[in-house]
């Protein structure tokens, strides 16, 4: 895929972080192995995840990011179409749920052969049958969920179940690359896919002990050696890039989402769900929660501030629009004078990719790189723009109160701890994650009146809004934002908008 086509395609699923790679510590991922012959292991699975390993999986929904401009979409100009980004069936996600519908962990499945039929030699050897043929379920895994998810697994492997279940982690690493919509190329021995869940999320790679390698792989230390001096020179180090990206971007995981249910955990808008197939542990629940009830809280990124921080603009315009309502656009999509809005229907809240929130924060925080003017005729070097004394002082001392901030907010913001109105004392969410390194930015489940996307008397989002955080007597302010990869949601039933035909 040509730079002019991955830059038109990125359009499709909003800005890419920028280049790097890591290699995940055992402690943050995990693989467990369930292999067996023919349809054996499929047919395990299947009736203990929420997704069809007998149907395509869908692709991530296609959002345009509103940080983008125009001009990004082609670097060269090019009106070429660009090739759609290739996903493949071989890698998907999933839920496991206990019998109550509740979420034990979530995972990435990737099934062996990693070679599509298509993709496979003509081979004077005689072929297997399918039921002959091994196929194993490899199953990345968040950390803090793996030995819950080894147990799950065991319990349900009865006598007849013709599978061997077992943990492969000392083998196997896994690695993640970000910046790139092309995991073509892949070499021998490595298995690399654009993460199914959304593209922000980078190409997930696994390797192992078996890999062919110059070096020695038969370590996790081994493998990551390998694979960063391979990677190094186009997509430099990145090591704790993975949990920032996925926060900002609104993507929860483990524990975080432990005991909650699927679709409060937006894990239909991540692919991770199917409502065709049939029963599986714990889908009572989900069904019912599909196609009966109404979602009132769902998990979300919300910025946390001080009562003095200067709002941006997104939110003014998020509150304009809930404090005056929708009915009152005009003809033309002005609202109140100040603001133009693409479409027929403004969303209630701003919707902001992970890079866009990553900007946002240094905005806030003093952080811009300066702008810079060309120094020689030739414009073969720069320099940067010269700022006022005051101006100076004036980003300095953001720096300071964004430091004391995140200091603050290391002891009171903590998975559990309670968001609470100031004005009524109500509790409105609860977080479910320690905030992004290096931002104030944090995942909580929040209810969706009291941000305007259920509808309610009282409830919407408000710029001036206080709260209480945890046992915490101080005030702050929360800023919410729907991440890219959430489609319009309904404002009757808290889940998809289904257009009426």
């Amino acid at each position: 895929m040509s730079q002019s086509n991955l830059a038109s395609a990125a359009m499709r699923y909003g800005k890419l972080w920028g280049r790097g790679h890591e290699t995940f510590p055992k402690s943050l991922r995990r693989i467990l192995s369930v292999k067996g012959k023919g349809d054996n292991p499929t047919k395990y699975l299947q009736g203990l995840l929420t997704c069809d390993l007998r149907a395509e999986p869908g692709q991530p929904r296609a959002q345009h990011d509103p940080s983008m401009v125009e001009g990004e979409k082609d670097d060269s100009g090019s009106d070429d179409i660009p090739p759609p980004i290739k996903f493949t069936s071989k890698m998907r996600a999933a839920c496991f749920l206990d019998q109550k519908g509740r979420i034990l962990t979530d995972a990435l499945l990737w099934k062996r052969p990693f070679v599509d039929p298509i993709e496979i030699l003509e081979s004077d050897e005689p072929s297997l049958t399918k039921e002959e043929e091994e196929i194993e379920y490899l199953i990345d895994v968040p950390g803090d969920t793996a030995d819950i998810l080894l147990d799950h697994l065991k319990k349900y492997k009865l006598r007849r179940t013709k599978v061997n279940i077992k943990d492969v982690s000392q083998d196997m690493s896994v690695h993640c690359v970000y910046g790139t919509l092309n995991a073509d190329g892949t070499p021998p021995g490595y298995m690399a896919a654009i993460d199914p869940r959304h593209p922000f999320l980078g190409m997930r790679v696994l390797s192992s002990s078996d890999t062919p390698a110059a070096a020695s792989m038969s370590t996790h230390e081994d493998r990551q050696a390998t694979f960063s001096s391979m990677m190094q020179k186009v997509f430099p180090e990145a090591n704790g890039s993975y949990n920032v990206i996925r926060k900002l971007g609104g993507v929860a995981e483990g524990t975080e989402i432990k005991g909650k249910t699927a679709l409060e955990t937006n894990q239909e808008f991540l692919n991770a769900v199917s409502f065709q197939k049939g029963c599986y542990i714990g889908q009572e629940l989900t069904a019912r929660s599909q196609f009966v009830g109404t979602i009132r809280k769902r998990i979300m990124p919300i910025m946390i501030v001080d009562t003095t921080t200067e709002i941006p603009r997104p939110w003014i315009v998020a509150h304009k629009i809930q404090d005056a309502g929708l009915q009152n656009l005009d003809e033309d999509n002005e609202f109140m004078g100040i603001v133009e809005i693409e479409g027929d229907v403004p969303p209630a809240l701003p919707k902001i990719s992970a890079p866009a929130a990553g900007g946002i924060m240094a905005m806030l925080s003093g952080n811009l790189s300066l702008p810079t003017v060309p120094k020689s005729e030739d414009s073969s070097t720069n320099e940067q723009v010269e700022i006022s004394q005051e101006e100076m002082e004036r980003m300095e001392q953001l720096q300071k109160d964004i430091a004391v901030l995140m200091s603050d907010l290391e002891g009171i913001a903590v998975p559990g701890a309670k968001i609470i109105d100031k004005k009524d004392g109500k509790t409105i969410g609860q977080i479910i994650s320690s905030p992004a390194s290096g931002t104030p930015i944090v995942l909580a489940q929040m209810r969706l009146d009291d941000v305007g996307l259920l509808e309610s008397k009282k409830g919407k989002f408000s710029m001036t809004n206080k709260i209480l955080i945890g046992d915490s007597t101080k005030e702050y302010r929360y800023l919410p934002y729907l991440p890219i990869w959430w489609p319009e949601i309904d404002r009757k039933s808290g889940k998809e908008k289904v257009e009426e035909r």
